[in-house]
């Protein structure tokens, strides 16, 4: 079995299961800051704490939905040493292909801890390679309702 046939056959096998929970990350206001100012986006409900207090809903400053969204890779540990080696043997190359659907349930406070979670929905072939749909679910520690969740196509290739 060659190794799209082998990648293939263990993502299927993976389909409807969580395979990985990551680190929780606290995501302050730098961040978010830097965030605004890196994209352009200097809308005053992210980065003027005594605005937001007087007059966000939330009471505070939130991070932008995106924001959350750009961290996937950091939170699903994607890109950690051995990362790629371990979930894709025997491929050379990973492509973030696109998302399906992005929601952002719950807004992220400055100071809040968040991880990601990761199940596997679906594979198959493409092209010479293999497209990988994930469910990401990034968590708010403590809050019942999700910060994001999307649907990541990845496709990897020998």
């Amino acid at each position: 079995m060659d190794a799209v046939n082998e990648l293939l056959a263990r993502y299927r096998q993976s389909a409807g299961s969580e395979i990985a929970v990551g680190e929780w990350l606290v995501l302050d206001q730098e961040r978010v800051d830097a965030f605004a100012e890196a994209t352009g986006d200097m809308q005053w409900i992210h980065i003027d704490p005594e605005r937001a207090l007087a007059e966000s809903p939330f009471k505070s400053t939130i991070a932008h939905g995106f924001l959350t969204l750009s961290l996937l890779p950091l939170l699903t540990q994607a890109n950690a040493p051995g990362a790629f080696e371990k979930n894709y043997p025997g491929m050379k190359l990973r492509v973030n292909y696109g998302l399906n659907k992005v929601r952002f349930p719950s807004p992220v406070r400055p100071g809040d801890r968040i991880r990601a979670r990761t199940m596997v929905l679906e594979t198959g072939p493409a092209g010479n390679g293999v497209e990988i749909i994930y469910l990401l679910t990034v968590e708010i520690e403590g809050q019942d309702k999700p910060a994001c969740v999307a649907e990541q196509l990845v496709r990897v290739y020998p």
